[in-house]
């Protein structure tokens, strides 16, 4: 008779190899994220907020590594890893780039508990359907040092210039948005401390990333800590 425990494993094995296909699927023909000019500001807004005493980094939704080239280029001394469910942006990032980089989902990253001293995720939770927004938060909490920090970006639905113009975060690749105070709470209720929100986007490279009114902002950037 069939083990039951191997049985199972097999399963879940051949459940996430398809989960991984599903998004990998979704992401590949969005080749805007390839392109994206706010990449460079938005890894040197990253970095401005990296805690002291930071060594190992897990740039999370790394596409080809133009936000990880940028963080070396301020600190080569960082050990970046990177992580994406599309394998063939992995392999064009160059091999000197990243320490490791990761073929899987943020829903179950393959790293051990207390690995990183901060995690980057730029423009990626839009990206994951409503019900892996949590297991990808609790994730990254797993991975974290105490002490270490998330840093991430995602579109603002409350922008007054996407609402002017009728449009919606929601479409293609994204399958999901964020209200920046619902994942505030979000990241609360994961057991993340002195969670932030600060406009990021195009409008903060003139008014910078404290103005008053967030709807002004195409993005926003929430960062939480693992205390």
């Amino acid at each position: 008779m069939p083990n039951p425990v191997e049985t199972a494993l097999e399963a879940v094995i051949t459940e996430n190899a398809m989960a991984v296909e599903a998004y990998e699927a979704l992401n590949t023909l969005q080749l805007i994220s390839e392109q994206d000019e706010f990449t460079g500001d938005r890894y040197r807004q990253f970095y401005k907020f990296f805690p002291r005493n930071r060594q190992r980094i897990l740039d999370l939704g790394c596409n080809i590594g133009r936000g990880g080239w940028v963080l070396k280029h301020i600190d080569p001394s960082l050990r970046i890893s990177g992580l994406d469910c599309v394998k063939d942006r992995l392999t064009r990032i160059p091999e000197e780039l990243y320490e490791e980089k990761i073929y899987g989902l943020s829903t179950e990253i393959p790293v051990a508990n207390d690995t990183f001293d901060v995690v980057v995720a730029g423009e990626v939770l839009e990206h994951l359907y409503p019900e892996d927004i949590d297991k990808t938060l609790g994730e990254i909490f797993r991975i974290l040092k105490v002490g270490g920090r998330l840093l991430l970006t995602t579109p603002n639905p409350k922008d007054i210039k996407r609402k002017i113009k009728k449009q919606s975060v929601l479409g293609g690749c994204h399958v999901s948005q964020h209200f920046d105070d619902v994942l505030k709470w979000r990241m609360k209720l994961i057991g993340y401390s002195k969670v932030r929100i600060i406009g990021t986007g195009k409008v903060s490279r003139y008014l910078g990333y404290r103005f008053p009114w967030l709807s002004i902002y195409g993005s926003y950037m929430a960062m939480g800590d693992k205390y």
